[in-house]
């Protein structure tokens, strides 16, 4: 018998995790297994996205709004949760766009941001890693550092010689990216709204998906079939009210769409330490073998 495996999801700000793979850390839960995410900032920056929530009361305590979030978020989820401590970049805009400010995540010092990481999957010993690809999902500077500092701890955190004093070496087995947003997704839940006489969200990104944009679902490895907690993931969504308009198209699709249509989270494996066949349908898989040796 295999006793519990652990998971860490590495995410940028909180709401990341519960848009991010949430339904597939909930299942692991469920299945018995320990889960923890990672938050690197404290999305102190972040705009006020509900309506309902845009109030000068709001606005004025974002951080502390969004940390009560987050605990939220992760008790309906049941995984464990750690700030990383670092500052919110903001998402720059305007032509050209303004230079990040001093301080801020996306410019801070890429070795001490990767030992505060290696503290933590030393302390938690994760068999997986989950993060995001080179691209950050989409290319907020927040989430392309998440990326750099999720694969330099991957590769630190078993080896001696780097950052011993941040405890004993530890070396997760698995590396994935996470892939929500992929055209083909997209195009399977538009076609499906529109069959059945609903409005599609999703006509306007799919006519400005330029055609020589790859899609991130050619990379999907592994899909892990999760759609029992697609209802779970939505609850901890909402826990980030400051985040997310329950009218939004977050929840355009009806639950029984999702679930006959595509019941599955999708990642891409990147490094693996065990023996695994891709197409897989488990973080897990291959590791399972080897703990139980």
């Amino acid at each position: 018998m295999v006793g519990p495996l652990r998971l860490m999801t590495v995410h940028a700000h909180p709401d990341d995790e519960s848009s991010k793979g949430a339904a597939t850390c909930a299942r692991y839960v469920a299945d018995g297994h320990e889960v923890m995410v990672v938050t690197c900032t404290g999305g102190e920056r972040g705009s006020v996205l509900n309506p309902a929530m845009d109030t000068p009361e709001v606005v004025a305590n974002m951080t502390q709004i969004r940390r009560d979030e987050m605990a939220r978020a992760a008790a309906i989820l049941g995984v464990r949760h750690r700030w990383l401590g670092f500052v919110d970049s903001g998402l720059p805009e305007g032509d050209p766009k303004p230079p990040l400010p001093d301080g801020c995540f996306a410019v801070g010092d890429l070795e001490e941001q990767t030992g505060a990481l290696v503290a933590l999957i030393r302390e938690f010993r994760p068999h997986v890693l989950v993060t995001y690809d080179e691209n950050g999902g989409y290319p907020h500077p927040d989430h392309i550092r998440c990326h750099e500092i999720s694969v330099a701890a991957f590769d630190a955190a078993g080896d001696p010689d780097r950052f011993p004093e941040r405890g004993a070496p530890w070396q997760p087995l698995k590396l994935y990216y996470s892939h929500g947003f992929s055209r083909k997704r997209m195009t399977a839940f538009h076609e499906a709204l529109l069959a059945e006489g609903l409005e599609s969200p999703y006509a306007e990104w799919l006519q400005h998906w330029a055609e020589d944009k790859p899609d991130p679902n050619d990379r999907v490895t592994t899909q892990v079939n999760c759609a029992d907690y697609f209802e779970v993931r939505d609850k901890a969504l909402l826990a980030h009210a400051t985040q997310i308009d329950p009218t939004s198209r977050w929840f355009a699709v009806p639950l029984r769409l999702q679930r006959s249509i595509w019941p599955t989270e999708d990642y891409e494996l990147v490094r693996s330490l065990v023996d695994s066949t891709t197409p897989e349908d488990d973080l897990f898989a291959g590791i399972r073998e080897r703990v139980s040796a």
